[in-house]
């Protein structure tokens, strides 16, 4: 129940749109948020089609021309030119007058930064939210998925005072949000920045329903038979994915039945890993389907009716891989867990630490298919009785510990912790 006034809420990142984590989850803390009659906009170098309370930044984007032309000569190399600086601090004064734009256009009263000063994707935009941020007070929530120093290609950079100062800032009118608790210490330690941990979630209150006509298209669509086994995997094509163990799984199983389906693109990190899947699972007989073009964004209308979705994408699979060698959270795990799919996970590190202690009973893999692990999937496969009584234990454990209720709780007592010390500058004075 809300305290308080309504808020006009600005969501901001390098792009909502699509199914990458970042985006899924920041539509379910809008949907909770406006369940209890607050408001929000979204400011991005992405959104999907026709979205009507949005502030479109196409600079904002990490896959911009001029961003990803800075990216290549800062990261990488231990120093940069003085005509660098110069570029990164006058792409910022753009990005910082857009961000002014949007707050002014749509009257905000609270920015939920959601990654863009986590991890320097676009380190234009990361400045120029954090001096606007530190210039007019703005309360802010810092909503963080990962960190610079948790990834390998950002570590040797030139511009590191920058970037430390940026990612994230170290301002009193933010509040951090991680989403894990290794994070959590992490920060702590690195940043001397207390923040709150709070978990990936899925609207367990509401079970899915299923349309088994649409299931049956899809996998008409994808090629296959009533007697293939759709694998599910369900992440971006990256090499931390560790997507290579998956095709290894559907080697030891049967290669001629099951199929491999990722639903999701490539590119974010280069298509090099991409190719070298193909040849790998090439090299295995195994078949790989990539399946990314037929899924739609599920925030566009326009794109929901001539495409299939990503939950029925779900529905459609007979099993769900995720092999990750590294994640954040989880995002996908739950939702294979609320599609009530059976899944193998690898046993990362945050996996170990947050998810594994809450008693799921899923089957864990350490780093590599043995056969014990195909052995049980195996077992899964055939056993229709097992595999309903574990999945629906699956679904309880994760509408105990991730569903909407935790968002509930938790958000708004940080959201109304700014009520009483609003922004009083004249850019958020509008309201």
């Amino acid at each position: 129940m809300r305290k308080g006034p309504v808020m006009k809420i600005g969501f901001v990142s390098t792009r909502f749109s699509g199914t990458d984590g970042v985006t899924l989850e920041a539509r379910k803390w809008a949907e909770v948020l406006e369940e209890d009659g607050h408001r929000c906009f979204w400011f991005a170098g992405e959104l999907p089609e026709g979205e009507q309370r949005g502030f479109l930044t196409p600079v904002a984007h990490f896959h911009d021309s001029r961003n990803v032309r800075l990216n290549s000569q800062i990261f990488g190399r231990e120093k940069s030119s003085p005509k660098i600086i110069h570029e990164i601090h006058k792409q910022k004064a753009v990005l910082k007058t857009y961000i002014e734009n949007f707050v002014k256009l749509f009257e905000i009263d609270l920015l939920i930064v959601q990654n863009a000063l986590s991890i320097p994707m676009n380190v234009p935009l990361g400045v120029a939210l954090t001096e606007f941020i530190a210039e007019t007070g703005i309360p802010t929530i810092a909503h963080h998925h990962d960190f610079c120093w948790e990834r390998s290609r950002f570590l040797k950079n030139g511009v590191r005072d920058l970037i430390n100062r940026t990612f994230p800032p170290n301002l009193p009118n933010i509040s951090h949000v991680v989403i894990n608790s290794d994070a959590q210490l992490e920060l702590l330690q690195r940043k001397s920045i207390v923040s709150t941990v709070i978990p990936n979630v899925f609207n367990f209150e509401k079970e899915p329903g299923i349309d088994r006509a649409r299931c049956r298209a899809l996998r008409e669509a994808l090629g296959l038979t009533p007697e293939d086994i759709l694998f599910l995997q369900p992440t971006r094509v990256i090499e931390r994915k560790g997507i290579k163990h998956a095709i290894e799984l559907v080697k030891a199983i049967d290669p001629l039945r099951c199929k491999i389906v990722i639903s999701h693109p490539a590119g974010d990190e280069g298509l090099e890993h991409l190719n070298w899947l193909k040849e790998y699972a090439t090299s295995l007989n195994v078949e790989l389907i990539l399946a990314d073009n037929m899924v739609s964004d599920p925030n566009s209308a326009i794109d929901r009716n001539r495409m299939f979705s990503l939950q029925e994408m779900y529905q459609a699979a007979d099993f769900v891989t995720y092999p990750s060698i590294y994640e954040g959270f989880g995002n996908a795990l739950l939702e294979a867990i609320y599609f009530k799919k059976p899944v193998i996970i690898n046993r990362y590190n945050i996996y170990v630490r947050d998810i594994a202690p809450k008693g799921f009973n899923l089957v864990e893999m350490d780093g590599k298919i043995t056969n014990g692990v195909v052995r049980n999937v195996k077992q899964i496969l055939r056993d229709a009785v097992r595999r309903k009584r574990v999945t629906n234990y699956n679904y309880e454990v994760a509408r105990k510990h991730y569903s909407y209720a935790v968002l509930r709780e938790r958000l708004p007592q940080i959201a109304s912790g700014f009520i009483h010390s609003p922004c009083i500058s004249p850019v958020c004075a509008t309201g």
